[in-house]
């Protein structure tokens, strides 16, 4: 790996303030950019606006900045990328590689997975009716060396896993905009929690039909509450107290596993993630641990 070229991002969708969890991700993602001499962005992928607000991006930006994780390029906005994601999504249709489907989730139980309008072959036409774009994936057994976890495997099987890229109401989904502002962005690397993980077999096939190389993964674990749930907006996970921002980094960096002999009593943030970024060891990370 050539570190000069090390890309990394951090990209939270704004349905909420930051929680402990997403800080966790925020810093194992930030070190390991700055381990390796590299670049690190931040992305809000404000893919959703029913679930969404513009208050919740600017708490989860103020918190960033307060913990000193401050993104090497300008914060991109997913909410201004639509002309190019419906670019991407016109060519994949042309190429085949892309169908309209007007399938409701009810539909598609009842028949196992499979489209009753045969959307896939291009015949169905949706009319009136509200359609979502699916990619067509083709039926793969995946392997791919994890940065964390070691090998990994997936298999996937056209038709019955693939996955929306726009949304019957018109939005933009993860699926797509995620791999094609990596794209864009020149993403080398990714790090992010393991309940993703179960993603990457399918966004590595959009990368490749979009002409582009798959990043390098960092599956990480995700912190649970005391349920035993992910850590999570949805879970009411309560927001970082940026007052607190230096006991925050320190509460992260041992749950992420790190030697804390040397980064407990750091007199400022900048000074902890200095020295942080310096002693960064990812295999000390245990996947076995909250």
């Amino acid at each position: 790996m050539n570190e000069s070229r090390y890309r990394g991002r951090f990209a939270p969708s704004p349905t909420g303030p930051l929680h402990f969890g997403s800080l966790v991700t925020a810093v194992a993602s930030f070190l390991e950019a700055r381990s390796h001499h590299g670049t690190w962005l931040v992305r809000i992928e404000d893919l959703d606006p029913l679930r969404e607000s513009p208050e919740a991006t600017r708490q989860i930006l103020a918190s960033l900045d307060a913990h000193g994780l401050h993104s090497d390029e300008p914060v991109r906005f997913q909410s201004e990328r639509h002309t190019h994601y419906q670019k991407l999504i016109d060519q994949l249709l042309d190429q085949g590689r892309a169908y309209r489907c007007a399938c409701s989730r009810k539909e598609l139980r009842e028949h196992g997975g499979r489209h009753p309008a045969h959307c896939r072959d291009g015949h169905a036409n949706p009319g009136d009716q509200p359609f979502a774009v699916r990619f067509a994936l083709h039926d793969e057994h995946s392997v791919w060396q994890d940065q964390l976890l070691g090998p990994q495997s997936q298999t996937v099987h056209a038709e019955l896993d693939d996955p929306v890229i726009l949304r019957k109401e018109g939005f933009y989904a993860y699926q797509l905009a995620v791999v094609a502002d990596d794209i864009d962005q020149d993403i080398t690397h990714v790090v992010r929690g393991s309940d993703l993980l179960d993603m990457t077999a399918q966004q590595q096939q959009i990368d490749r039909a979009l002409g582009a190389h798959p990043p390098h993964w960092m599956h990480i674990p995700v912190i649970l509450n005391e349920q035993g749930q992910k850590l999570s907006k949805q879970n009411h996970a309560p927001a970082l107290d940026d007052a607190l921002a230096q006991d925050n980094l320190e509460q992260a960096l041992a749950a992420l596993g790190q030697d804390m002999s040397r980064l407990s009593g750091a007199p400022d943030i900048d000074t902890l993630l200095e020295r942080a970024a310096a002693d960064w060891a990812p295999e000390r990370i245990h996947l076995t641990a909250r």
